[in-house]
């Protein structure tokens, strides 16, 4: 019978968590593993600082006091009977489109997971209020089934964005690419009563770049969002033309001259 690690960055108690276990009991034995409290935007953070600590709240569900990342590592390593089969995370109370996903929790732990050479997704659901959790755990249950049959490419993970409506309205999958957002105003300052300044991140207008392959654009289309994210941030197409353009001796004139 196949594991399955489940994660998040919303915390062990949080409703999508506890729906994405429910679902995927189904196809394996479940562990969850998640931080005990929130750690949203914590992005793929190890903790260093401090020992972490694991605690066994009810049968294979474990909170542990830090972050996502650190979640995936301690229960692959440590928690687990075996290395699981299947890492999932989510489902994330909002979206994790464009260039959010450098930031996200719930990405980070599939990358983790990834890392560690496990078929990896990270699952979000697009929304503020009133989430159809029902809708966002079915579908998941379906894609993990097809990744656990047919694994994915090496080194990638898959990046699934659900668009927060009924079932019978969602139109189908599209597979596509990640998009790109821009804040605009999402740094606010304010004042503590001795006058002190400091500065709220978030919120802000939001401007998205929209095209028929990004991800934004699909779930607008009431499509499920799966983008396959690769961890070789390297730019090829970028590294051919360095290596024929550039001329790096030049860089190191004067290297030899005394200062």
């Amino acid at each position: 019978m196949p594991i399955i690690l489940i994660t998040n960055d919303d915390g062990v108690h949080a409703a999508g968590i506890i729906a994405l276990s429910n679902a995927m009991k189904v196809l394996g034995e479940t562990y969850i593993v998640a931080p005990d409290r929130e750690r949203s935007a914590a992005g793929h953070s190890l903790t260093l600082d401090r020992p972490i600590k694991a605690e066994e709240i009810r049968e294979h569900v474990f909170s542990v006091n830090g972050t996502p990342t650190d979640c995936v590592t301690i229960g692959i390593n440590k928690l687990l009977p075996r290395k699981p089969d299947l890492v999932v995370s989510g489902i994330n109370k909002g979206a994790n489109l464009g260039d959010d996903i450098t930031y996200s929790g719930t990405v980070s732990a599939a990358i983790e997971g990834t890392i560690f050479g496990i078929p990896s997704i990270a699952f979000s659901l697009i929304s503020d209020k009133d989430y159809h959790y029902e809708t966002a755990s079915f579908l998941a249950t379906k894609i993990a089934s097809y990744v656990l049959e047919h694994s994915l490419p090496f080194d990638t993970l898959l990046n699934v964005n659900f668009p927060n409506i009924q079932r019978q309205d969602i139109r189908g999958i599209k597979i596509t690419r990640q998009g790109k957002r821009i804040y605009e105003n999402s740094i606010q300052e304010t004042f503590n009563p001795w006058g002190e300044k400091y500065y709220w991140i978030g919120g802000g207008r939001t401007f998205w770049e929209h095209g028929d392959e990004a991800d934004m654009e699909a779930v607008q289309q009431n499509y499920v969002s799966i983008t396959p994210i690769h961890l070789d941030l390297t730019n090829h197409s970028a590294l051919t033309f360095l290596r024929d353009r550039w001329n790096v001796s030049d860089m190191l004139g004067g290297m030899d001259e005394t200062v």
